[in-house]
């Protein structure tokens, strides 16, 4: 028996037959061709993009009929890459230019935007390599006249173990045939993770050598909650694990009561649930998952999944699609944050010796006051299809937030004289995402509407801790007493002010941390859709006296382990249950 421990990345217990699938990788060699081919080679290009897009067009029609909406976006941005004319510039440039193949040229390319994409802090974005990588893959097999991979044709119900899976790969599986998947790469955030998490099908990803250590045919665990695959269990464990599966399905159950049930405590204060976005089609979606409206849509995936800075017009339409998806519930939109380790196409390659500490966010754009402007005007625009709201990132002084909102005011005199309208009293609120905004939090708050703590940064700085780096990720804490009372300052000068104040890092959407934000003041938490429930959960099974008796208690202590293992035993004992 093997055990094996890797980053949970769908919930549930499966147990069954493992069926390994071999990783298809094309190597191009670099080749030179004459220059009579080189047209053959641009048609060859040209024929081989529109078959991937038509493929692709397909897969995401059969992903909106099989999982929804939402997960039918993940194709929408492979399509709009492989449909963006500057893809196609880029390679053809490469061909005519260094009588490059079309298949070598064409990987050329892909390979800089993955390397772009690696190079992003964000851990949603860096897990967007992967879509790239599909991409590539989908493309070159056209040009290179591969037939069609053809994975659909499972007679039984099989735990589907690889090195990576892409989100085409993933769609193309009949649901009833798979158990679970266990996979050598991968994140919490990739795309795989959320179509698994959309299908209901317990995963585990980042084993690095699960491939290796299981053969096909032989009867694995895999248990997507706690990250663990046990390969060829002994019948101790096997029972264990089916009470287990047992166990959640109870919970899951339980889970789905909760959609449409109100976020109340039992002593009766509301709470509102919001929901964190990347792309505008999740609004809708977010809706449904019980979201109270948009607290937090990032807007850089915008401009780093194209190879050049979207337009006004076309911000303006994603934009409008939020609002309206939200169907007149709260959105607030931040501004980019781009900069140092978010560098878009259009933005060169220039990198910083300390990127996390560099020219990024708000700062980037105080400097390049001409994309910002184009970004104010699309967001303005679109306030008046909905509650629209702005949201300035990364804000270290007063100084920064009085040009930014001074920057705002510019551009709504510009939109004044074109008699463009626009919401003239639109919220305008920023990030506590620095130890220095936390500090200063009293004098922010007489010049905002709103407050929003952004705790996955808040912990980077105040711990200095880089939360990408893993030799020093065992050091990041969300809980460290530091990072509370920090959180707690925020709340307070929030409501000697009256303004609103929201949490809006993944510490939010942690069912384990509830009690003690709640505790802390906050009433509105901003969370992944998918969490808006556990959550609810633990909110309809507490008090607010409770909950302030919890955050008393932490913050009397002075390590992270104290914190932790006293929120593990107040969340067991509210629940009730092991939701395991």
């Amino acid at each position: 028996m093997i055990t094996k421990k890797g980053i949970n990345a769908s919930p549930g217990v499966a147990i069954g037959p493992v069926l390994v699938l071999d990783t298809e990788e094309y190597r191009i060699p670099h080749r030179t061709i004459e220059a009579s081919q080189l047209a053959g080679q641009i048609r060859n290009l040209d024929a081989a993009l529109e078959a991937s897009r038509q493929e692709v067009g397909e897969l995401r029609a059969a992903a909106a009929r099989k999982l929804g909406d939402k997960t039918a976006v993940i194709f929408e941005f492979h399509e709009q890459f492989i449909a963006d004319p500057k893809l196609r510039e880029s390679v053809a440039e490469l061909i005519n230019e260094r009588h490059w193949t079309a298949a070598y040229a064409f990987g050329q390319v892909m390979n800089g935007r993955q390397r772009m994409f690696r190079n992003v802090a964000d851990p949603y974005l860096k897990e967007r390599v992967r879509d790239l990588f599909d991409i590539e893959r989908r493309v070159l097999r056209h040009i290179l006249g591969r037939a069609r991979e053809d994975m659909t044709r499972l007679t039984e119900p099989v735990i589907i173990v690889a090195n990576d899976i892409t989100p085409s790969q993933a769609i193309s599986f009949d649901k009833n045939h798979i158990l679970a998947f266990a996979m050598n790469v991968g994140g919490q955030t990739s795309h795989m993770a959320i179509i698994a998490r959309m299908l209901g099908i317990p995963a585990v990803v980042a084993l690095n050598d699960i491939t290796s250590d299981v053969t096909g045919g032989e009867t694995a665990i895999v248990d997507g909650t706690h990250g663990i695959v046990v390969a060829n269990p002994d019948a101790e464990t096997v029972e264990r694990y089916q009470e287990q599966q047992e166990r959640y399905r109870r919970y899951s159950a339980e889970l789905q009561t909760l959609r449409d049930a109100p976020a109340v405590t039992l002593d009766g204060t509301e709470v509102d649930l919001l929901a964190n976005i990347e792309v505008p089609e999740e609004a809708s979606a977010a809706m449904q998952a019980g979201a109270d409206g948009i607290g937090l849509y990032r807007t850089e995936l915008l401009f780093l999944s194209s190879p050049r800075t979207p337009t006004e017009e076309q911000q303006y339409e994603a934009f409008c699609g939020v609002a309206r998806g939200a169907r007149g519930r709260p959105v607030i939109i931040r501004t980019i944050d781009l900069g140092a380790d978010k560098l878009a196409p259009s933005m060169g390659t220039h990198r910083e010796h300390n990127p996390v500490l560099g020219l990024r966010s708000l700062r980037y754009c105080l400097l390049h006051l001409d994309l910002f402007k184009t970004h104010l005007r699309a967001i303005l625009r679109a306030s008046t299809e909905g509650d629209v709201r702005i949201m300035f990132p990364m804000i270290s002084t007063v100084m920064e937030l009085r040009q930014a909102r001074a920057t705002l005011a510019d551009v709504m005199e510009d939109l004044d004289e074109e008699g463009i309208p626009f919401r003239r009293d639109v919220p305008v609120g920023m990030m506590v995402e620095t130890p220095a905004a936390a500090m200063l939090s009293a004098a922010f708050a007489k010049e905002v509407a709103f407050l929003s703590i952004g705790t996955n940064d808040l912990t980077q700085y105040t711990l200095a801790v880089d939360r990408a780096n893993e030799r020093v990720a065992h050091l990041y804490a969300s809980h460290s007493p530091a990072v509370l009372k920090l959180i707690r300052q925020v709340v307070r000068a929030a409501q000697r002010s009256d303004v609103e104040v929201s949490l809006c890092g993944e510490m939010a959407g942690a069912p384990l941390y509830c009690q003690v934000l709640i505790g802390l003041g906050l009433r509105l938490l901003s969370m992944a859709p998918g969490d808006i429930v556990a959550v609810k959960r633990v909110l309809r099974s507490t008090t607010v006296a409770k909950c302030e008796r919890i955050a008393r208690t932490v913050l009397r202590f002075d390590s992270d382990r104290q914190v932790l293992n006293y929120l593990r035993d107040q969340h067991r004992e509210t629940v009730k249950e092991d939701e395991a």
